[in-house]
């Protein structure tokens, strides 16, 4: 009676993340079964990263649970298909219950669930996956359970949404002792003499960008206190001792009275560990960027997309194009380091808003920045 909890991202399948070697651990399974291990749920991680999908086969027919839990992407999906059929059409796995979750399924339900898995979980996953745990094992009415779909009669059921987690405090930390962290610091070390690890401080994102899912956290800003971040700060310091932290939330200074709150908790609790963090620019000043400096804050990703504002304007991203700028020349100058992310190919750019772009990169001269191309993801404005 167990769930074993895996995904299927296998790094030596791409080249360009094989090349930047820069991997993290699956924070979100991570999460679900730190739940899990809290209501006594007998739960597996297997974490795909290093690995491929013989021994991730050999791991569940080894294990022979009672459900395998499979978080999905984009970048993943056609090999967690590939892993429904199999583990669907052979008896030595057990023919276990499937469950997805993450941020490609809640608008892909037809699709996922013609599969043949058995169901999805909608939106945050700890307590949906316990409660369907027990109604699978207890035989009872699984329509009871919020925030997940299924077939019956070859018609899509959806249960009632799930009502977000409030209060973050209530949360376990990341089960990060069930895969091999050493494995990431290793390869950090290795590729670029330094080690770094992940945490997240905050669940969803109060702000409007056209292409930004919302699936998994929804359009929303919770956090957990500063004290707690900090102390897991102190934890990850002792048991692993990273040489940097990447907060992983989408708006590290949405919230100023939170970043004090933090700053002191760093001074309180005497944690001092180098982080970067994303942010944007009109959520940083100069009291902000001196409190991130003293608690140890080395770079600051701030968005950008575009150099038009234009296609700023059409992204919904709710900015000014020299805002950002300002905020990124200003960030150079207290001496933090700069990232910043840029788009093309959004639909209405032109060649002149291209030009735009570089001359933006160019005045706001950044550390380093990146370039991605415009993709519509299903269930956004895009």
């Amino acid at each position: 009676m167990s769930i074993v909890l895996t995904h299927a991202y296998y790094l030596n399948e791409d080249p360009v993340e094989a090349k930047i070697m820069k991997p993290y651990a699956p924070l979100g399974l991570l999460y679900i079964s730190g739940y899990l291990n809290e209501q006594k749920i007998k739960n597996y991680l297997f974490d795909t990263t290093f690995s491929n999908q013989q021994e991730q086969l050999d791991f569940i027919k080894n294990k022979k649970p009672l459900i395998v839990a499979i978080y999905t992407n984009l970048m993943t999906k056609i090999n967690v298909i590939k892993l429904i059929k199999i583990l669907l059409s052979d008896s030595t796995y057990g023919f276990p219950k499937l469950i997805l979750g993450g941020p490609d399924v809640s608008y892909n339900l037809e699709n996922y669930l013609n599969t043949g898995v058995h169901f999805i979980v909608i939106g945050e996953g700890e307590q949906t996956t316990t409660e369907l745990f027990h109604a699978i094992i207890d035989k009872t009415d699984i329509s009871n359970v919020t925030g997940i779909a299924y077939l019956e009669n070859n018609q899509i059921v959806k249960t009632s949404p799930r009502i977000k987690i409030k209060d973050l405090s209530t949360l376990p930390l990341p089960n990060r002792d069930g895969i091999a962290i050493d494995k990431y610091l290793e390869t950090w070390k290795t590729n670029h003499g330094n080690s770094s690890m992940t945490i997240s401080t905050q669940r969803g994102c109060p702000y409007t960008c056209k292409w930004c899912s919302t699936a998994v956290y929804g359009q929303s800003y919770r956090r957990r206190p500063a004290r707690l971040v900090v102390e897991e700060m102190g934890l990850l310091q002792k048991k692993y001792n990273p040489d940097s932290i990447w907060f992983v939330d989408d708006v590290f200074t949405v919230s100023h009275k939170w970043i004090n709150e933090f700053h002191e908790e760093t001074k309180k609790q005497n944690i001092k560990i180098p982080f970067e963090c994303i942010t944007r620019a009109e959520r940083l000043n100069d009291e902000v960027l001196k409190l991130l400096k003293e608690a140890g804050c080395f770079r600051i990703w701030i968005g950008a997309e575009s150099g038009s504002q234009k296609i700023i304007d059409a992204m919904d991203r709710r900015v000014n194009v020299n805002t950002v700028k300002d905020a990124i020349v200003k960030t150079n100058e207290v001496g933090i380091e700069t990232g910043t992310f840029i788009m093309l190919g959004y639909p209405g750019e032109t060649e002149v808003d291209i030009n735009e772009t570089i001359t933006y990169l160019k005045n706001a001269n950044p550390t380093h920045f990146t370039i991605t191309i415009a993709y519509p993801i299903k269930g956004t404005s895009l």
